[in-house]
């Protein structure tokens, strides 16, 4: 068990700063839009520190992928959101985003439904490995549409001028939804990889939807999450998004992958309270940035006289 939290909190480290580095990246760029991928990509190839980003993100994988073979998904995603202090840390520092108080009410909120998952896990817990595909599609196709119909949807309220400018939410819970699908075909991938050979193992990950569903979230993310990152605040999208990843994939996960809920009813208040918790603060956090303050008037200093002197 402790091997995975470690592994988490190294995951939590990589992907906070490969996405720190990749917004600081996406400022230096032109403009990128989803709906001209190949274009968006060569701009991407073309920035070097982009692709640390990129590098840190992919090391986060290969980390996460340790974390599902020795922790279940809750334990996993509630552990992973823990990253999300560090990422603010982070966008404050480097980038110099501020959030608003409401926002960082809403990532206090989070971290306490982080406290709640964490305290109902048990060494004992069940870690599944397989997922019937029928009960596997059924969860992440529904959940790829609803996130590209989102995504559009938002794209298209960004474009309109009597609109005040987004802070993102829309595209976090689209994106959550992509990266929640991405997470169960990872932790599908970790199931199969056993010490039965190089050769076996890759002809039985080839037999279920686990690669492909995992390349597809994989070449998706990199357009869509590009574009909305240049667009809005990496200290909001992000922890939105893995809000919304995190709690698709432990509760549809668990699901799908035959993990039961705790047994224990004091363990299994603090698991439903903390993932309603974290749900609630999506629901609350602002759609629209706040417009600038108006500047205070001036008094004026000499009063003119009757006579305009």
């Amino acid at each position: 068990m402790w091997w995975g939290v470690a592994a988490a909190l190294l995951a939590n480290v990589l992907y906070s700063t490969g996405f720190v580095l990749e917004k600081r990246a996406l400022g230096n760029l032109p403009a990128l839009t989803a709906g001209r991928p190949l274009r968006l990509i060569r701009s991407l190839l073309g920035s070097p520190a982009w692709l640390a980003g990129s590098l840190a993100l992919a090391a986060g994988f290969g980390a996460q992928l340790a974390v599902y073979r020795t922790l279940p998904i809750a334990a996993a995603q509630g552990l992973f959101v823990a990253g999300l202090v560090l990422l603010l840390l982070l966008s404050s520092v480097i980038l110099g985003e501020r959030p608003t108080v409401r926002e960082r009410v809403g990532v206090l909120a989070v971290l306490a439904a982080l406290a709640m998952v964490v305290a109902s896990l048990r060494d004992a817990d069940p870690v599944g490995d397989h997922a019937p595909t029928g009960r596997l599609l059924a969860v992440c196709l529904p959940a790829l549409a609803a996130g590209l119909w989102l995504y559009l949807a938002a794209g298209r309220r960004a474009r309109d001028p009597s609109r005040p400018p987004a802070t993102g939410v829309e595209y976090g819970v689209a994106m959550g939804l992509l990266y929640g699908v991405s997470s169960l075909a990872v932790k599908g991938v970790s199931g199969r990889l056993t010490g039965h050979g190089v050769g076996d193992t890759v002809l039985a990950l080839l037999r279920t939807p686990h690669p492909y569903l995992l390349v597809g979230t994989g070449a998706a993310g990199l357009v869509l999450s590009q574009a909305a990152l240049q667009r809005c605040r990496a200290s909001l999208i992000v922890p939105v998004c893995t809000t919304v990843s995190a709690l698709f994939t432990a509760v549809l996960g668990s699901l799908a992958f035959g993990e039961s809920l705790p047994h224990d009813r004091l363990r299994l208040i603090l698991r439903l309270v903390g993932g309603t918790l974290a749900v609630a603060v999506l629901i609350v956090l602002p759609r629209h940035e706040e417009p600038p303050a108006a500047p205070a008037e001036v008094p004026a200093l000499v009063e003119e006289s009757p006579d305009g002197t």
